[in-house]
């Protein structure tokens, strides 16, 4: 039997995916077009000149995929790792050790910097491993910027500094996926070569396409590669034929609701959506600050700056179990959180914070895990949802 249908709606919470907007599932709900009809291919420039503006870039090509965020790494590592090919990966935790996972699984030799839990990447660490290739080896370093695991953001400017500084020609290739479309990146001014990321999150689409930005460093090494590729190829897709853009049939749906997102977005104005995810995560970050003084849980990045525009994690005390306290706030409450993931299953939650999210969500999300936190009788600061309210009415706060 079906399951109930549960009156009014389900808050989503996650970092992924997070909720599509209602302009765009209608865009998403269009029939497809026939291949051959010119509006295909007005659809496609359109989002690859929303994208570039999103990334600011001038200089980089935009490849879609009907793929997820880990079909973006592979596209990024067929492209430019062939066997033996040396990638330093600097430490930030789950996601950067999956990159990492990835490249050797292509032969790739992972270099990686050491992780502290609740820090970001040590672009001290990654200088040194740079000026320790005196043979420039390393082809590539591959940053992940935000963690969507621990919550915890790099800086991407200290970071080109450090390669800089480290006199190393590797190419610069960033993880944007759970950062792009809330907070700051401006690919062309920090010098980034590859950007990568997919739609479920700052996008605000479904999962299911991701896209890669390639400046011409990035093509020119791609094109020296020897390693065989054919889905993945950016050199293969470089044509003004959709059909061969997209290696076959363009994922139209997907297409279609990012050209919706992308004119939301610019609606907006980007300064302000970059604005707003600030203004909610501080409202977030201020409710855990006070449920901790309970004694039970704690924002589990150290380093405030570091803490995430697009997700918070919260670790919990050992005894606690996370994923009842996450089965209470979906069944009981209609608030969809997410757990820990790799070495923190177990260890946190995670409420997300980014995309077509406002105050009045990020209100009753709070609200209906504190709530689940009672009913779990886990020790919290009682005013976490007071605390939210005062960061939201704080001057400067809006």
């Amino acid at each position: 039997m079906k399951p109930a249908r549960i009156p009014g709606l389900r808050l989503l919470h996650s970092p992924g995916p997070t909720r599509v907007p209602d302009e765009v599932v209608s865009a998403m709900a269009r029939q497809p077009m026939d291949l051959a009809d010119p509006r295909v291919s007005v659809l496609i420039a359109a989002c690859e000149t929303g994208m570039k503006e999103l990334l600011k870039t001038d200089r980089a090509e935009i490849f879609f995929y009907a793929a997820n965020g880990h079909g973006g790494w592979e596209a990024v590592i067929s492209n430019l790792v062939a066997p033996g090919t040396s990638i330093l990966v600097p430490g930030t935790g789950h996601f950067s050790d999956g990159w990492a996972e990835q490249v050797e699984a292509f032969g790739g030799r992972a270099l990686r910097t050491p992780y502290t839990e609740g820090l970001p990447i040590d672009p001290a660490a990654l200088q040194a491993a740079l000026r320790e290739d005196t043979e420039h080896r390393i082809s590539a370093v591959f940053v992940v910027h935000t963690d969507t695991a621990s919550g915890t953001s790099s800086d991407l400017p200290a970071l080109r500094r450090a390669i800089d500084a480290a006199a190393h020609p590797a190419l610069f290739v960033v993880d944007v996926v759970a950062s792009l479309g809330a907070a700051p990146f401006a690919m062309d001014e920090l010098g980034v070569n590859v950007a990568v990321g997919a739609s479920q999150k700052g996008l605000m689409l479904q999962p299911g396409m991701a896209f890669v930005a390639v400046d011409e460093r990035a093509l020119e090494a791609a094109l020296r590669n020897p390693a065989p590729r054919f889905y993945w190829d950016w050199l293969r897709r470089r044509s003004e034929q959709s059909y061969r853009k997209f290696c076959g049939t363009p994922p139209l749906a997907h297409l279609a609701g990012l050209e919706a997102a992308l004119d939301l977005i610019a609606a907006e104005g980007l300064d302000n959506v970059h604005a707003r995810h600030a203004r909610l995560a501080r409202a977030v970050h201020a409710a855990v600050a006070c449920w901790a003084e309970g004694g039970a849980l704690r924002l589990f990045t150290k380093a405030p700056l570091a803490r995430s525009v697009s997700v918070t994690a919260i670790e919990v005390s050992p005894g606690i179990d996370p994923e009842a306290l996450r089965a209470v706030a979906r069944e009981r409450f209609q608030v969809a959180i997410a757990g820990g993931l790799g070495p923190l299953h177990g260890r946190v939650f995670r409420i997300g914070h980014l995309g077509d999210m406002n105050e009045a969500m990020i209100l009753g999300c709070l609200a209906g895990v504190q709530a689940a936190m009672q009913v779990q009788n886990i020790a919290y600061g009682r005013h976490g949802v007071e605390a939210a309210i005062a960061s939201l009415l704080a001057v400067g706060g809006r």
